[in-house]
């Protein structure tokens, strides 16, 4: 804190974060307002041509309650079960203390991920700003914003607040503040069970920041401890509720999900492609999420190879994106659609977005990854608010 010549007290680090507030508002207005323009015409494909009928206004807001939304707002309310332990308890517990002032776990649930939405994008800023220049950052908000399955920032889910606590901890992990690092790393890991990733670019940074010595380890590495602390916690719960401490992982078996070699999800792909109608529904939908898992392994390989690879000291961005991609891929949903959720999940890679901004440096990239993101965007969005499949 200092003071400027006519005494008023000035406070660089807000002023900082309100400019960044300027550069990334603009983003984010204008990614709202086009859903809430899909939100309004959606009930179109509900009500017949020409048909005087009318939905009550209340619908907007109810297409916005889908599929896992259900759960989270469950859990806020109830408590949990043997198959809802398989969602951690940050966004619920939100939801329920948001609640007793707005009466609706459901309507808290929007209102905590846009918040957490508009956190992250300022933080992502900030990020990428410090590490390589405001260009670049101004590209990775908007080339995470129009994601196909971007809308899920904005839906009731809990993507939003583990991709803001866990972009803040990598961001702290850049500064080399440790503590703060491992604090926001309790937060991500307490959201979702994938904050245990985290472990590897701290690792990374805290090594390579002191030379990778040996002797140059302080007590501040036991910062490390809080990115395992959200599995603590649901193993103790499991443990005391279920008599399990691993009753939040077996209940993936309700989505048949379970571990698989990282090649399972690209034979599932094929078999599915070549084996189905060109028209489909699973045919479809596979190719949606197969492109995006296709596109994630691609700037993965563009992040160490290439004329424009990262350099070594921004290496950690490469090995989160990896271990969370393995991550991703390694534990599959089972059934007639193996692939389902993947397109969500790989929006939680951020380094990704910040690698494609890094190599489109004249933004001839760009145009062609909004119009056609931009637009499977829009189609995902109007699938979810109509009831469609997309999870």
């Amino acid at each position: 804190m200092t003071l400027s010549g006519d005494g008023s007290t000035t406070r660089p680090a807000l002023r900082e974060w309100l400019r960044v507030l300027q550069r990334v508002w603009p983003m984010y207005l204008a990614v709202h307002l086009a859903f809430l323009a899909l939100t309004y015409v959606a009930p179109l494909f509900r009500l017949k041509n020409f048909s005087g009928n009318a939905l009550p206004v209340i619908t907007l807001l109810n297409e916005w309650n889908r599929w896992d939304t259900s759960l989270y707002t469950a859990i806020a309310q109830h408590g949990y079960t043997v198959r809802r332990i398989a969602f951690f308890p940050m966004l619920p517990v939100l939801e329920r203390g948001l609640a007793a002032i707005v009466h609706n776990p459901f309507v808290a649930g929007l209102i905590i991920s846009n918040l957490a939405c508009l956190g992250l994008f300022m933080v992502l800023y900030r990020l990428v700003s410090e590490d390589f220049d405001e260009s670049a950052a101004g590209r990775t908000v908007l080339y995470m914003a129009v994601f196909p399955a971007a809308f899920f920032l904005a839906a009731a889910y809990n993507e939003s607040l583990f991709l803001l606590f866990s972009v803040s901890s990598f961001r702290y992990m850049r500064r080399g503040r440790w503590w703060l690092a491992g604090l926001a790393a309790v937060g991500a890991g307490l959201t979702r069970s994938i904050g245990v990733c985290l472990v590897i670019p701290f690792l990374y940074e805290y090594m390579h920041q002191r030379g990778w010595q040996a002797r140059a380890i302080r007590r501040d590495i036991v910062a490390l401890l809080g990115i395992f602390a959200g599995p603590a916690v649901m193993m103790v719960y499991g443990a005391v509720t279920y008599h399990d401490y691993l009753a939040f992982a077996h209940a993936q078996r309700f989505w048949k999900r379970h571990l698989s070699p990282p090649w399972t999800v690209f034979s599932d792909a094929y078999h599915i492609l070549a084996h189905n109608g060109a028209l489909t529904f699973v045919t479809i939908h596979s190719a949606i999420d197969l492109g995006a898992v296709l596109f994630a392994l691609v700037l993965l390989v563009a992040t160490f190879a290439g004329p424009l690879k990262l350099r070594r000291d921004q290496w950690s961005y490469g090995f989160y994106a990896a271990t969370l991609y393995l991550a991703v891929i390694l534990v599959p949903e089972g059934g007639t659609y193996p692939l389902s959720s993947l397109s969500r999940f790989i929006l939680e890679i951020f380094p990704l977005f910040v690698v494609l901004a890094h190599r489109d440096r004249q933004g001839s990239i760009g145009i062609y990854y909004v119009t056609i993101s931009g637009s499977l965007l829009a189609f995902m969005l109007l699938q979810w608010l109509s009831g469609g499949w997309i999870v």
